[in-house]
C-alpha cells in the first residue's frame, strides 16, 4: 500500500488514493488506528482516503487516530486539497464532498512543489450557545463548525494544562454520549492564540482546522461585534491560520473561510496483514 504523510499546521494525516484501488474500508477501524499509532505504525492525528464522487472532484472520507469515521476535519480537508493537486487533479478552485456535504476550496502554490496555502469553505453556522456553567472571567461557548466544539476563553494560555482540562470536558455529562471537541482560547497582538483537545485523538494536537474557525467565530458572538465581514488570524502550536467570514443581521455565520498552509511531508509503502 502507497500512502502519503501531510501535514496542516502540524495537524498531521495519512493520505491514500483510492480512486483505482481500494486498500481500507469503513469498517477496518482496528488497522487505521494502528496506522496512525505513532509507535507501532505510520503515525497521525487521522487518516483520509481520496474516492471517486460521480458529480464532484472527489470525495473525501475522514477517520480519527482511533480508527472511528469522524466528522469534518478542517485541516484534513485543506490537505486532501493540496493531495488531490498532486495526484494530478488539476484545479485552482475545487468541489469535492465530506461527511458533512458540499465544500469548495481554493489552492495556492508556496515555496516548493509539496507546500501550499489552501482556503476552504466550511459549512454555514446558524448559532452559538453560551456555556452557562463557566466563570465569567473564562466564558465558555458551544457551536458546530462540521465537528462539534467548546471554546473557552482564558488566561495564561501556555500554562493550562490541556489534556487533563479537555479531557475533563470532553468526558462531562453533557458531552460524554457522542463527545466534543475543546478549545482553549486567549487574546493576542491582532488576533487569537488557541490549544485544542480533540476527541477521536484523545489528547492534544498542533491544531485543529474546525477548532480554529469555532473560536473566530466565537470570537465575534463574544464581542458582539456587528454584522459583516471579518478575518482574524489564529496562532496554533502549529502555525498560523487565518478564518475569514460574514456575520449576518439575523445572527448565524456564512461564507466561512479556512485559510492555512497543507504540506507534503513524505511518502512511502507498507505491507498490509
Amino acid at each position: 500500500m502507497h500512502f502519503w504523510k501531510y501535514h496542516g499546521a502540524g495537524n498531521d494525516f495519512i493520505l491514500l488514493d483510492q480512486r483505482e484501488q481500494t486498500w481500507l474500508g469503513r469498517n477496518d477501524t482496528e488497522r487505521i488506528a494502528h496506522l496512525c499509532d505513532r509507535h507501532f505504525g505510520i503515525g497521525a492525528d487521522g487518516l483520509i482516503l481520496l474516492c471517486h464522487h460521480p458529480e464532484y472532484d472527489f470525495e473525501m472520507v475522514y477517520f480519527n487516530a482511533d480508527g472511528r469515521e469522524g466528522s469534518m476535519c478542517g485541516n484534513g480537508g485543506r490537505c486532501i486539497v493540496a493531495f488531490a493537486h498532486r495526484r494530478g487533479i488539476r484545479k485552482a478552485r475545487y468541489r469535492f464532498w465530506a461527511i458533512d456535504g458540499l465544500h469548495d476550496a481554493e489552492l495556492t502554490p508556496l515555496r516548493s512543489p509539496r507546500e501550499f496555502w489552501v482556503a476552504l469553505l466550511m459549512r454555514d453556522v446558524e448559532s452559538i450557545q453560551p456555556f452557562g456553567a463557566t466563570s465569567a472571567s473564562e466564558p465558555a461557548y458551544v457551536l458546530d463548525t462540521g465537528s462539534p466544539h467548546y471554546v473557552q476563553w482564558v488566561s495564561q494560555l501556555d500554562e493550562r494544562e490541556v489534556f487533563q482540562e479537555g479531557r475533563a470536558v470532553r468526558y462531562s455529562a453533557p458531552f460524554s454520549a457522542s463527545g466534543i471537541n475543546v478549545n482553549f482560547v486567549e487574546p493576542c497582538s491582532g488576533g487569537l492564540r488557541i490549544r485544542t483537545y480533540e476527541r477521536g485523538v484523545e489528547d492534544e494536537t498542533l491544531a485543529c482546522g474546525t477548532g480554529v474557525t469555532a473560536a473566530a467565530l466565537a470570537w465575534h458572538a463574544r464581542q458582539g461585534l456587528a454584522p459583516g465581514a471579518y478575518e482574524l488570524p489564529i496562532m496554533a502550536r502549529g502555525g498560523e491560520l487565518s478564518v475569514r467570514f460574514t456575520a449576518l443581521p439575523q445572527g448565524g455565520y456564512t461564507d466561512i473561510w479556512l485559510c492555512g498552509p497543507a504540506v507534503e511531508v513524505f511518502s512511502g509503502e507498507m505491507v498490509l496483514d
